[in-house]
């Protein structure tokens, strides 16, 4: 079987192209054949390794080029680069003649079911169905994330199944024949956990307004009163640098928060850590949980939009917080932080929890995803 998944982007070093080069790799090591279609790769190799035998074609569309500007810039440029987009990705449908095209519901997700390639349609989310309004933005913009938040709920109609990561986003979804509920895996458990002992708080995620790292600094502003010798890293990369670090000097906290580059063995930063920390204002699945809790890392979240209510079993493997409630977030930390045996109780119960999103179990609801809609 052939899979083409397309991506409008970039293969970098964010959370949805590290579970895509997961479950490229998966596959191609089964005996599919994986092609992985960007648009603004520029020539850079991917961030995560691939496997030898998937193939890689970008589009040369460049996005990106109009990430940060103006509405009226954005305007004038997408749609032209729509329809450059639409030609260049049909003109490799219709040569590599796939059985299932995945769609990551990127900027090809509008048109790419009017492709008769022969292929089955398969639309992936992995973010909420709310991801647009939660960005937050004013004037038109806000105009333009209500009306194309409108205009998803009629897209996903389109293709031969929708699947999301929680049982949560498929209740927002409403009634559909189509969707379906499919997890990220985790790809690796490892058998050497964390020991919950030293004093550190850690948080993994890009740079950016949606992991909302900077209401993790007005937490920790309050918890570190009294807890002077933990340390807080809050490993990434992104556009919010800057501003991150600038807040982090203005409250005096330059000793107990480091900002960290992104690291490709991730799993020493949760070896070394004894609470995960998650502040995002809006989510999928977010892996770092999962990845948290495999290294028996106990979790305190945000209760944002989607994923966290199915990861956590509050008060068992970790606390969910009302969203946006900083105060409480810091107290929850603080319990945590205080109380070494809570933590190793809720690490082992992290621990056991997370066995259910396990790479084989996932793949394989995959696997028959595709066999069933190729086949029909």
């Amino acid at each position: 079987m052939k899979i083409v998944y397309c991506i409008a982007g970039t293969c970098h070093s964010g959370g949805m192209e590290r579970v895509l080069a997961n479950k490229a790799n998966y596959l191609a090591g089964r005996g599919y054949e994986i092609v992985i279609v960007t648009t603004d790769q520029h020539g850079r190799q991917p961030f995560f390794p691939l496997n030898e035998q998937i193939r890689c074609i970008d589009l040369d569309i460049n996005y990106e080029d109009n990430n940060g500007k103006s509405f009226l810039n954005k305007l004038m440029h997408y749609p032209v680069k729509q329809l450059l987009h639409r030609k260049r990705l049909e003109s490799v449908l219709m040569r590599e003649k796939p059985d299932v095209t995945v769609c990551m519901f990127n900027n090809d997700a509008s048109f790419i079911t009017g492709i008769k390639d022969g292929s089955a349609k398969l639309l992936e989310i992995h973010f909420s169905k709310f991801k647009r309004l939660q960005y937050g933005r004013k004037g038109l913009w806000r105009i333009a994330d209500k009306w194309r938040s409108k205009q998803d709920e009629n897209i996903v109609r389109r293709f031969d199944r929708f699947v999301v990561l929680t049982e949560e986003d498929k209740r927002y979804w409403g009634e559909l024949n189509n969707i379906e509920v499919i997890p990220n895996a985790i790809t690796y458990i490892p058998s050497e956990k964390s020991n919950l002992e030293n004093k550190k708080v850690v948080a993994v995620g890009r740079y950016s307004f949606q992991k909302g790292f900077d209401r993790l600094i007005e937490a920790w502003r309050i918890v570190v009163k009294d807890f002077p010798d933990w340390k807080l890293d809050i490993v990434g990369d992104g556009e919010e640098y800057e501003k991150l670090k600038k807040l982090i000097s203005g409250y005096g906290l330059d000793n107990s928060v480091a900002l960290i580059k992104t690291k490709k063995n991730i799993g020493d930063v949760y070896r070394n850590a004894s609470v995960y920390a998650m502040t995002s204002r809006y989510e999928g699945l977010p892996m770092v949980l999962l990845e948290a809790q495999s290294y028996g890392l106990p979790v305190v979240s945000f209760d944002c939009k989607c994923g966290p209510k199915d990861i956590i079993d509050e008060g068992e493997n970790g606390f969910i917080v009302d969203d946006g409630n900083i105060t409480l977030f810091a107290g929850r930390m603080a319990e945590l932080m205080m109380d070494m045996s809570l933590r190793k109780r809720m690490g082992e119960k992290a621990g056991i929890s997370i066995l259910k999103y396990d790479e084989t179990t996932v793949m394989d609801k995959w696997i028959q995803t595709f066999k069933s809609i190729s086949d029909r």
